[in-house]
């Protein structure tokens, strides 16, 4: 398989990405799982295969109409032969390992512009008198496909960006590193999301267990016997996330001032963690590095019975960085935002704050639309307000 091929060829990456079973083997085209009759109108599984067209790495218009298939004779819902699809019984070994038995020829009057269109007009020629037997066949089969690490970060192929049509939107978010300092309710969701992202690794950063507690505010489900092992949090996101991606880097220990250079070589940084003092040495040695990061912090406590507070997301870049100082934005005592050392912690709020960090840090990126460039907001629980502030 050429996975580069299908990746910057927009016929075969739609083949794909809409769930056709594609692998492109020496030079032709192969797709698996397609759905037709036999004489006894029994619904089978065949193999197209069709010559590729190549202009270097991407396919140009199919110089043929032709294409060849693997299977029995090929059958109408009555169980007569299609003879107007097959043009002639072949017996050959076109590629390695896989022997055709028909060759197909239907050609429009302008030929086919694609391998999609082409594809798809075979793909259904054969179907509908599958479907006329079984409606519930179908060619596209959503297949899992695999990935090496030289062709992606994800351990199989990210066809959501592909099919939302915004590829190069989400390359934007390809940085080499980037942090998640504090492992907590919010670090561990901001985790979730961008580790979705094709940045290239993602390193953690906390020196804490997982334990019960943790499992109430945080994504995911550890288990009973998780949790009896004290696993480091760390430890147990990164085998967690490694499953669906390569670059989840555990870093089992605390930054503070002693070793807060190690954020120096990194291309953002998350701040999830409530010790003020630590956190005053890391941005400091963040700004120094020319590094941009968001903080973030929530604010809760009880009145009448119910929670009530605030969550706030403060961005740093070299673009601005005074408000930081001037404007106090970011609180250096212990214990974090106002009440938050009564550690009143709830699974949603934590995941509204990494999700309000991750989407700033995606405008910064250029991944959205960002006309007022704040630098610090603050979601108010009891008025449902976000208020922006400290634009560039």
């Amino acid at each position: 398989m050429s996975p580069a091929l299908v990746a910057r060829s927009a016929d075969l990456r739609q083949l794909r990405d809409e769930g056709y079973e594609v692998t492109v083997e020496h030079g032709h085209l192969v797709v698996s799982h397609v759905p037709y009759l036999n004489a006894q109108r029994e619904v089978k599984l065949g193999i197209l295969v069709s010559k590729l067209s190549l202009a270097g790495d991407t396919t140009i218009t199919p110089e043929t109409h032709v294409v060849h298939f693997a299977g029995e004779q090929p059958c109408d819902a009555n169980g007569q032969p299609l003879n107007k699809v097959i043009h002639s019984p072949v017996q050959e070994q076109i590629i390695p390992g896989l022997t055709v038995n028909y060759m197909f020829s239907n050609k429009p009057d302008a030929g086919y512009p694609n391998y999609y269109a082409k594809i798809t007009t075979y793909v259904a020629l054969l179907g509908t008198h599958a479907a006329a037997v079984d409606p519930s066949v179908t060619a596209r089969t959503f297949q899992v496909v695999e990935t090496d690490a030289s062709e992606s970060v994800f351990r199989y192929l990210d066809t959501a960006s592909s099919r939302a049509g915004i590829a190069a939107i989400n390359a934007k978010l390809a940085m080499p590193r980037v942090a998640v300092v504090g492992l907590g309710g919010s670090g561990s969701y901001v985790l979730d999301l961008i580790a979705k992202v094709p940045v290239r690794e993602i390193h953690l950063f906390d020196g804490d267990d997982l334990l019960q507690h943790n499992a109430f505010r945080a994504p995911g489900a550890p288990s009973l016997e998780q949790l009896r092992q004290r696993p480091k949090k760390v430890d147990h996101y990164a085998e967690m996330y490694g499953a669906m991606r390569r670059g989840v880097v555990a870093h089992p220990y605390f930054l503070d001032e002693t070793n807060a250079n190690e954020l120096q070589c990194m291309s953002f940084v998350f701040l999830c963690m409530d010790q003020g003092e630590s956190k005053r040495h890391l941005i400091k040695a963040m700004e120094a590095a020319g590094i941009a990061f968001v903080d973030v912090g929530m604010g809760l406590y009880t009145v009448d019975d119910m929670i009530a507070g605030h969550l706030r997301t403060t961005t740093s870049t070299p673009q601005k960085r005074d408000h930081i100082w001037d404007q106090r934005r970011i609180p250096f005592e212990d214990g974090g935002d106002d009440d938050y050392g009564t550690n009143i912690q709830i699974a949603e709020l934590n995941a509204l704050n990494a999700a309000y960090a991750v989407i700033r840090w995606k405008k910064w990126r250029g991944f959205y639309a960002d006309l007022e460039q704040e630098h610090h907001s603050v979601y108010t629980i009891t008025t449902n307000c976000l208020v922006g502030d400290d634009q560039t």
